[in-house]
């Protein structure tokens, strides 16, 4: 029995049913993505400065070709992302796609996503864009760095505070934002993703509503460096880290974005109710044996300092 890795589900094949369902109702198969990861990475170098897509991390823009089953590498109108493996930093797709999965168990919501195999036997990962619907129409998306009027190369150079106070200044409906800022700080923290700079926060307009949009590059950062020191990429009371409860809640989510004990109680009892499901999925992940272990003993510590 194999474990999807677009669902997590058993299946006794390489994808299950409401796996290859999610990316079509027209397909019985998903045939692996033609590409190997050096491959990959070549048409990522040649394609730089062609593709629609902002950031650093090697990034693929893809459309799932129905007929074909299988995802085709397109320079412009592509609906998907793909991230193939990183020659630097080991199991980044494994990495990312179960956090993603990790994200949804406590509320947070995300596009679709999950690994795919690819020709040579390695897993690349795959995310549908939130920008796009219809026959290539474009959703409005700005994300925080041009919200603040920062670079690319200040990025970091914010705070969570200023953060919240771009919320309260762009959303329609700011506290409901707030409450899921509030827990995507918690969820951060705790899976140890110190990387959420002003780009990997974004604002979305649908409908004529403003909000945050689906949340993305999410994965464990911690585990994959060495000498990793920070918790968090944008400052929280002047600290990037030893962030514990008391910063979290009581400051972040009290004093600065304003939520009452009732709104806060239900986002942390929500990760408590989670940590199980949280463990049972990790063991059964793609991740390495070693990477699994990281991952593990980060949770166990992390979820001690804020009581869970």
């Amino acid at each position: 029995m194999n474990l999807c890795p677009i669902t997590y589900l058993p299946t006794d094949k390489k994808y299950s049913y409401n796996g290859l369902k999610l990316l079509s109702r027209d397909i019985v198969q998903l045939k692996d993505l033609p590409l190997t990861q050096e491959e990959q990475l070549r048409e990522i170098a040649i394609r730089a400065g062609v593709m629609s897509i902002p950031g650093v991390q090697s990034k693929l823009s893809a459309k799932f070709n129905v007929q074909d089953e299988t995802f085709e590498v397109v320079d412009l109108g592509g609906e998907y992302i793909l991230k193939p493996q990183n020659r630097f930093y080991p199991g980044q797709p494994e990495n990312e796609s179960l956090t993603m999965k990790l994200a949804e168990l406590v509320e947070i919501e995300v596009p679709l996503n999950g690994l795919i195999y690819c020709v040579d036997g390695t897993f690349t990962y795959f995310i549908k864009r939130f920008d796009r619907y219809g026959n290539g129409n474009k959703l409005s998306v700005e994300d925080f760095a041009q919200l603040a009027g920062k670079s690319r190369e200040a990025k970091y150079n914010y705070s969570m505070e200023k953060l919240s106070a771009l919320i309260v200044k762009h959303c329609t409906f700011p506290v409901i934002e707030k409450v899921k800022l509030f827990r995507l700080a918690v969820f951060n923290f705790l899976i140890g993703n110190e990387d959420m700079h002003l780009k990997n926060f974004s604002l979305i307009t649908k409908d004529n509503i403003t909000g945050l949009s689906p949340a993305y590059d999410l994965l464990n950062i911690t585990i994959t460096l060495k000498n990793s020191a920070e918790e968090f990429a944008l400052p929280l009371a002047g600290k990037k880290r030893n962030i514990n409860l008391k910063l979290l809640v009581e400051y972040f989510g009290k004093e600065r974005l304003k939520l009452n004990d009732m709104i806060i109680s239900q986002v942390l009892n929500k990760f408590s109710d989670s940590l199980d499901r949280w463990n049972e999925l990790l063991a059964v992940s793609f991740l390495s044996d070693e990477m699994k272990e990281k991952y593990f003993n980060l949770l166990r510590i992390r979820k001690t300092k804020l009581g869970l």
